[in-house]
């Protein structure tokens, strides 16, 4: 189960890596309101692609290592999330911004981690050897769901203030070259604290499991 533990964490890590890579492969997309999937269109989608398939995997991998150590129907089903998150992670790989199945992607990858991080979160830090890392635990299980409520906020705000200006945002639309001057454009910032919360949550269990 170590082993499942440790590939779960360098899948993890890659993911970041490829993340952080990127920015300075397409340093046209501003992360300060370009999604990280846009990435796709550029000249790296090798490594967004990469990005993707090493965060499921990471996710995946942990699921795995998970089933054998929650117990009960609830911390049972958070794994399920769990796994069905890393599905929706890959499939953000293999089906770029532009293909039919990207939201499918996101709707199976986003909203599943946290409710698996509540779910797998609360029993762990109920079982005696994981008591030591409570604190940390619960404070990253519950930086999942804090940090999508951010994003669909600032997303919210941005899509608002680009129609005002009149720039339709849609998944067919051409992005904007610019923000236009008033438009509060914070939703790239959000969509990549997302991305850190959820690796951030799965390196943290895998590596207290190490340590437990």
């Amino acid at each position: 189960m170590s082993v499942l533990a440790t590939l779960s964490m360098a899948s993890s890590i890659l993911s970041l890596l490829c993340l952080l890579v990127l920015h300075f492969t397409s340093p046209e997309y501003k992360p300060s309101w370009r999604m990280i999937s846009e990435y796709a269109l550029g000249n790296s989608k090798w490594l967004i692609t990469a990005f993707f398939l090493f965060w499921g995997a990471g996710s995946i991998l942990l699921s795995l290592l998970l089933y054998n150590v929650v117990s009960g129907i609830w911390a049972t089903l958070g794994v399920l999330f769990l796994f069905i998150s890393g599905i929706g992670e890959i499939m953000g790989g293999l089906f770029d911004l532009k293909h039919k199945h990207h939201g499918l992607a996101f709707l199976l990858g986003v909203p599943a981690l946290p409710l698996a991080a509540l779910l797998i979160g609360y029993q762990l830090v109920n079982l005696e050897r994981w008591q030591i890392h409570k604190t940390t635990l619960l404070l990253s299980t519950h930086a999942t769901w804090l940090s999508l409520i951010i994003m669909a906020i600032a997303m919210g705000v941005m899509f608002s203030g680009f129609k005002k200006a009149g720039i339709q945002m849609s998944q067919d639309a051409e992005p904007p070259e610019h923000v236009p001057p008033g438009v509060i454009a914070l939703g790239g910032y959000a969509n990549r604290l997302l991305v850190i919360c959820y690796i951030g949550w799965s390196l943290l269990v895998a590596f207290y499991f190490m340590n437990a």
